[in-house]
């Protein structure tokens, strides 16, 4: 890792910089959404933060239609059609004049270039709410773990600080990557999607192998209360009782004792929109939420992989 003299000068994209969050880690936190992510999940439900360039978004509430974006864009990327702007994504650079420009703000764009030092000084704003609730900070994505640097450098800085650190981690990346990141980070949320291999290549376009040894690596090098695993749990995808009892018996058998939660995270059908600004199709676009009998009946499956039944828990909207 970098010195910390360097802070000054290392930079990454940040897509998004959400306040006062309960569901990626302990306490009050701000959560830092990096763009860039190897996985390519069917179910995503924040599918601008995939490709690891920032993106132009237009919004159609909002637009005057005076194509002051059109006359701004260099690359003429921007077109008007029948129902509104037509970004052409071959052509966009995603530099932001179109979004700067507008004075409705209906484009906007989606990624933003920080330095390291200023994104530490932005954070640290909410200390008294970190100092009061037992919060801090979660770097998440996309995933962390592909702007190494960058992260590494507001792990640091954070820590230096005195602010409680989490990654939030697919867990694709080098272990090198893991290891340096690994001493500033208090906390890591290390996601086991699907246990079997060929269905989670399916599923999200990658083996689970360097994964799952990832994993393992880092259940090594951390403490038990530093570790919890989150499992999606997505209708005819990863919401089977084989499938958890699989990652049970792994949680027990391979990381046994240095898992302090196990949560099972329900699918959100809440992001239709924004793969439509995007120009894209969702395969989960008509798939409801997980019904709440099928939610117990996996907990239940669950506390009865062989893991500790008091680590686990769920989260996530379910219907009746």
């Amino acid at each position: 890792m970098a010195d910390f003299d360097d802070i000054q000068k290392v930079f990454g994209i940040v897509l998004d910089i959400q306040r006062m969050s309960t569901e990626d880690g302990p306490g009050l936190r701000t959560t830092v959404f990096l763009k860039g992510c190897p996985l390519n999940c069917g179910w995503c439900h924040n599918p601008e933060s995939i490709s690891p360039h920032p993106q132009v978004v237009w919004n159609k509430a909002g637009c005057l239609g005076c194509g002051i974006c059109i006359h701004t864009c260099s690359q003429k990327a921007l077109t008007e059609g029948p129902s509104g702007i037509v970004i052409d994504r071959n052509r966009c650079r995603g530099c932001g004049d179109c979004a700067r420009q507008c004075p409705s703000l209906s484009m906007a764009l989606l990624g933003e270039k920080w330095l390291a030092h200023d994104l530490v000084t932005e954070l640290a704003r909410d200390q008294a709410y970190f100092s009061a609730s037992g919060g801090g900070v979660t770097l998440s994505g996309g995933e962390a773990s592909l702007q190494p640097k960058f992260t590494g450098q507001v792990l640091k800085g954070l820590k230096e600080k005195g602010i409680h650190t989490a990654l939030d981690t697919c867990g694709h990346c080098s272990v090198k990557t893991l290891e340096q990141l690994l001493p500033c980070t208090d906390l890591v949320l290390f996601d086991i999607k699907e246990m079997d291999d060929k269905r989670h290549e399916i599923f999200t376009g990658v083996s689970n192998r360097k994964i799952l040894e990832n994993l393992k690596q880092v259940s090594r090098l951390l403490g038990s209360t530093r570790l919890w695993i989150r499992t999606p749990i997505i209708p005819d995808a990863t919401a089977r009782k084989e499938n958890i009892r699989s990652i049970g018996a792994f949680i027990a058998t391979q990381l046994a004792g240095q898992v302090a939660q196990w949560e099972l995270c329900a699918f959100n059908n809440l992001a239709k929109d924004k793969y439509r600004r995007l120009g894209r199709t969702w395969a989960y676009e008509k798939t409801l939420l997980v019904e709440k009998t099928q939610m117990d009946e996996l907990v239940q499956a669950a506390r009865a992989s062989g893991v500790d039944k008091h680590i686990v828990c769920q989260s996530g909207l379910i219907r009746a």
